[in-house]
């Protein structure tokens, strides 16, 4: 239209507002804007609909067609994706630039994302963040790799299965049948899961050599892999137990069914505020404070659906969170110590091992910085990312607003991964989606390049306001057991959700390590400061 073409050129870049956001010099106007109710509201309605507003909705493509199908909506085995496949016909993998063959993977690992010494998360973020990271998102990332890299057996969306599985029968083997609670057994004095061999009905990931009395019925069969999981999945039951607790008492007439799924409803809701409320602010570390207001919503024209993207699922492998090596209470476990020993929660407590993590430094999600044990999973993602044939980065770039890349150095903001990459791609328009994320230069001011950035927000938005629990329909006391459930999910933090579930004093309940102060690292040689 007319006011499209005229406004368009006046609509600042993102790279604008972004340094609008983080900016020092603006806070004093952003305090005003959080300070003030209908203005804040304003403000956060902008951000849910201009993020929401990019993600096609419905989806128009999904992995398994080239083109436009009724499955990119009805068939939930395929993920949907943003951008169609390179055509089959094109000269370049690319489409029509760079060169006739992809780099060899393992030249690409070795040259730019073995990681020789970890090189920490330059904004603080804590082991407690990546790992509420992963426990959160591995609820709707759900590939199903025996049929392929484009099928998903997830639901498409924020539905709490990662806590009380997958399916029905999933969520009756974890249950008591008894005032709507889940099995959980008592261990040196606090609750945990069942063991796997109690609960008949739960599949785990275990490889053989993990004995039964390391081995617990779960929500998701990967979450035994890592004691971080464990901890997250142990206070989720226990949260969940504790509702109903308070439902009873307000409903002592339910029965175990209207308990549990009420209950589960709290839980829900409680998982979307706080992923808003302080996963979320964590990662944007805007100037404005970033509220889960599903009510500012209600007038507007917002489609309550969503599904999966592919390029989504791609972009959120974050291992480069992960470090070598776990401090806990003077000890140093290295990761062959740590992975599948969910029983150092138990020896150390829910408090100390939270304590633990909210003090040990995460990894940078960028180059040079996979560890051992996960190089093999970037591997099989880039090798996925070109057999699902996703289109390049810079392709992505403008399809989310944003300026392609003109040059190698504009992309690394440095010259001899510049150098080295153009060697081997020839084009800054051939470079592939999941290379050039990993390759990026940061934000000012962020955890990431600009490109996770803005791929990444507006998938999340929407992903989480277009949870049913937040029409206008779910949004109201009833659905949550009345005004004392609705209270549990408005006031929820997750330093409340941690410390109501663990006895005694509360630990420190952190996403960003006490000590951290903007500039504390030299991200070149990844020491902090203090210790040079």
């Amino acid at each position: 239209t007319f006011t499209n073409w005229l406004t368009l050129p006046l609509r600042p870049s993102s790279e604008t507002i972004h340094n609008l956001l983080i900016s020092p010099w603006f806070k004093w106007l952003w305090d005003i804007v959080n300070s003030v109710e209908w203005l804040h509201d304003y403000f956060t309605r902008r951000i849910y609909l201009v993020r929401s507003n990019i993600v096609d909705s419905p989806a128009v493509y999904e992995t398994a067609h080239a083109y436009p199908t009724i499955a990119a909506h009805t068939n939930n085995s395929y993920y949907a994706r943003t951008l169609p496949p390179v055509p089959l016909d094109c000269p370049t993998p690319m489409g029509t630039k760079g060169k006739k063959n992809l780099p060899d993977v393992d030249t690409l690992i070795k040259k730019f994302f073995i990681r020789t010494k970890l090189r920490l998360e330059p904004m603080g973020s804590s082991l407690l963040m990546a790992y509420f990271a992963q426990h959160f998102t591995h609820m709707f990332f759900k590939t199903d790799f025996q049929r392929g890299a484009g099928f998903t057996w997830g639901g498409h969306g924020v539905d709490v299965t990662s806590i009380y599985g997958q399916h029905e029968g999933e969520e009756r083997a974890l249950r008591t049948g008894q005032n709507g609670k889940l099995k959980m057994q008592k261990i040196k004095g606090e609750d945990y899961p069942m063991y796997l061999k109690d609960i008949p009905g739960i599949r785990m990931k275990y490889p053989p050599h993990v004995p039964a009395d390391r081995q617990f019925a779960l929500g998701h069969p990967f979450f035994g892999l890592l004691p971080g999981l464990f901890l997250y999945q142990t206070i989720w039951m226990r949260e969940h137990n504790r509702v109903c607790d308070v439902l009873k008492l307000e409903h002592p007439d339910w029965d175990d069914e209207r308990l549990f799924q009420t209950s589960k409803l709290v839980i829900l809701g409680e998982t979307i505020k706080i992923v808003i409320e302080d996963y979320v602010e964590h990662l944007a570390n805007y100037n404005i404070k970033i509220k889960f207001k599903p009510e500012v919503l209600f007038e507007q024209n917002f489609q309550y659906q969503n599904k999966i993207n592919i390029e989504f699922d791609h972009l959120y492998h974050w291992h480069p969170l992960m470090p070598d090596q776990f401090h806990i209470n003077g000890t140093i476990y290295p990761m062959k110590d740590y992975m599948f020993h969910s029983e150092l929660v138990i020896n150390y407590g829910t408090s100390l091992f939270t304590e633990a993590l909210s003090r040990q430094r995460a990894g940078q999600m960028s180059h040079h910085n996979h560890g051992p044990y996960t190089i093999n999973v970037l591997r099989e993602l880039i090798l996925q990312g070109r057999s699902l044939k996703l289109q390049s980065l810079n392709n992505y770039r403008k399809r989310f607003h944003l300026e392609p890349y003109t040059s190698f150095q504009d992309l690394t903001g440095e010259t001899k991964m510049a150098e080295e990459l153009e060697s081997l791609y020839g084009d800054i328009d051939a470079v592939e989606f999941y290379v050039g994320l990993l390759t990026e230069k940061r934000r000012s001011r962020n955890l990431f390049g600009s490109t996770i950035v803005e791929i990444g927000g507006p998938f999340s938005v929407k992903g989480l306001m277009s949870n049913p629990l937040c029409s206008k329909q779910y949004w109201k006391p009833s659905t949550f057991g009345g005004s004392a459930g609705f209270d549990i999910v408005k006031s929820v933090t997750l330093q409340k959700l941690f410390c109501v579930n663990i006895k005694g004093v509360c630990p420190l309940v952190s996403l960003r390590v006490p000590e951290f102060y903007e500039g504390d690292i030299d991200e070149l040689n990844t020491e902090v400061k203090d210790e040079l």
